[in-house]
């Protein structure tokens, strides 16, 4: 499998979060700091602190993305370790974070690095957990998974629209998607998503069953992967 990544976007971010976290502690410290001491600057304290709190979101968010380590997009690549160069996957390089072109189709793999029972009901996404430490978690430690089958639909027409216009509409193969849990601690119970959802372990096994089932020709995955050259060369987000 060729990967293809955009480090200087993944390193830029990964710094950001690192940046925004540490700030975070230090305008929140300052906000406790006038809160316990300056009661006449109570309104300055509370805005320390709600912008401390908002920093500290924006560096989970970075963090979770390009900070932690391994990456969603390193974790990725080790669950489809395996698959051979007929399959291409772009991480930061294409109008969407993580693409896989081969064989299968073209899938968007969205990576979610949820804890616990994850269920579809049929009607929404939830995970089941316990604990007051899992509650913290649920809230600061993880990505937020309101609607991961909208998120899906909305990165679809994204690229649809991009390829649109570096090929004949006619010519580009569907556009298919996967939520991936990558969690060790993560139990996925979602068989009736909108959108194929697994564990990452499944992934590979799924996509290899997809190629045998229903395969894309080889002169559609080349059309494809010339369409996303041009973004490519140029993406720097």
């Amino acid at each position: 499998m060729k990967i293809i990544s955009n480090e200087k976007l993944i390193s830029r971010n990964a710094k950001i979060g690192q940046i925004t976290s540490l700030g975070s502690l230090a305008v929140l410290g300052i906000g406790m700091y006038i809160f316990f001491t300056r009661i006449d600057l109570f309104n300055i304290s509370i805005a320390a602190l709600l912008a401390g709190f908002i920093m500290s979101q924006v560096g989970i968010y970075f963090g979770n993305r390009w900070g932690r380590s391994p990456r969603p997009d390193e974790l990725i690549d080790q669950g489809l370790k395996g698959l051979n160069n007929d399959y291409t996957i772009y991480h930061f390089s294409t109008p969407v974070p993580n693409l896989l072109v081969g064989p299968a189709g073209v899938w968007l793999l969205l990576p979610y690095h949820q804890q616990g029972k994850v269920v579809y009901d049929g009607k929404k996404w939830r995970t089941e957990k316990g604990g007051l430490a899992q509650s913290y978690m649920r809230i600061f430690g993880q990505d937020n998974m309101s609607r991961p089958d909208l998120d899906a639909g909305a990165e679809a027409d994204k690229l649809t629209r991009y390829l649109k216009k570096q090929m004949p509409e006619e010519e580009i193969p569907p556009i298919l998607a996967g939520i991936i849990f990558t969690s060790d601690h993560a139990e996925v119970q979602a068989d009736n998503a909108p959108v194929a959802t697994m564990h990452l372990k499944k992934l590979k096994s799924y996509i290899r069953k997809i190629a045998k089932e229903s395969p894309i020709t080889k002169q559609e995955i080349e059309a494809v992967n010339k369409a996303l050259s041009a973004q490519e060369i140029t993406n720097d987000k």
